[in-house]
């Protein structure tokens, strides 16, 4: 998955008095697209010395390569340079692993940073804390800390089948996934499974089995791995809202996603293998 870098690895400690060095690397996005350019299959950065941006801020490092993001952001791109959308980053192949993951663990921190500007609790403008990331209002004293959503992902069985799908809203995807949402006040993970199941495909499911979590960054979730088997009714009741098809498939039917980023695509491939 993007997150098994090693023998690499990410410190993502906070260092406040850091300051951007010439031939440290530069996050600059601009929504969903980040600055960067592609030069046989790698992803490449620029560094402070190409740029004109006036303030970095420090995120973390990978090994000894340090990353910085831009603000405000760069106008004017550098030669060779170009604003590319991070889906289509992700399904050019583009690599190293590492670097990909860098790039996705930047894009939650950016928009935390962006989303953070201003308090929610008085509407002042917040300024970064001096101990801890975090932005904190002078105003009224909140302390705003990087946001993280739980979501799960769930590997519905039916004996020698699973239930794979398709998002509604999601033309440009044409791979399977498997059945997703988010964690709502007051549930536990578990309980998110049996819900988001019933809701979106009006299946029961049982003996629910917490299997692996993943970082990711482009909808800053922390997503949250699980398989359980159905319980009764096999039929599937197709919520349309949220998605477009479901069915169950044998493991020789499972088609897997082009890249092995994914916890939805790790989980799929353990199944197609017999390891669930």
């Amino acid at each position: 998955m993007i997150q098994d870098i090693a023998p690499h690895k990410l410190h993502n400690e906070f260092i406040p008095d850091r300051s951007a060095g010439p031939d440290d690397q530069v996050f600059v996005f601009d929504g969903n697209q980040c600055l960067v350019k592609i030069d046989a299959g790698q992803l490449i950065l620029p560094t402070v010395s190409l740029l004109d941006a006036g303030e970095y801020t420090y995120l973390f490092a990978v090994d000894d390569d340090t990353y910085y993001r831009a603000a405000p952001p760069v106008v004017k791109a550098p030669e060779g340079f170009e604003f590319m959308k991070l889906y289509n980053i992700r399904r050019a192949g583009t690599g190293p692993l590492e670097k990909m993951f860098a790039l996705y663990t930047a894009y939650h921190l950016d928009k935390w940073y962006k989303e953070s500007s201003y308090c929610g609790r008085c509407g002042h403008s917040t300024g970064h804390s001096a101990v801890e990331r975090a932005m904190v209002c002078p105003v009224c004293g909140n302390i705003i800390y990087p946001r993280i959503n739980p979501a799960v992902i769930v590997g519905i069985r039916n004996g020698d089948k699973m239930l794979v799908t398709k998002y509604a809203n999601r033309d440009n995807v044409p791979y399977y996934a498997l059945v997703a949402g988010f964690a709502e006040i007051g549930e536990t993970l578990e309980e998110t499974v049996a819900r988001e199941v019933y809701e979106e495909v009006g299946l029961r499911v049982k003996n629910i089995t917490y299997y692996k979590s993943q970082p990711w960054g482009t909808a800053a979730d922390i997503l949250v791995g699980f398989y359980c088997d159905v319980d009764g009714d096999d039929t599937v009741n197709l919520d349309k809202n949220e998605l477009k098809e479901a069915m169950w498939v044998t493991s020789e039917e499972i088609e897997l996603q082009p890249d092995g980023y994914s916890l939805t695509n790790d989980m799929m491939t353990r199944f197609k293998l017999g390891l669930n």
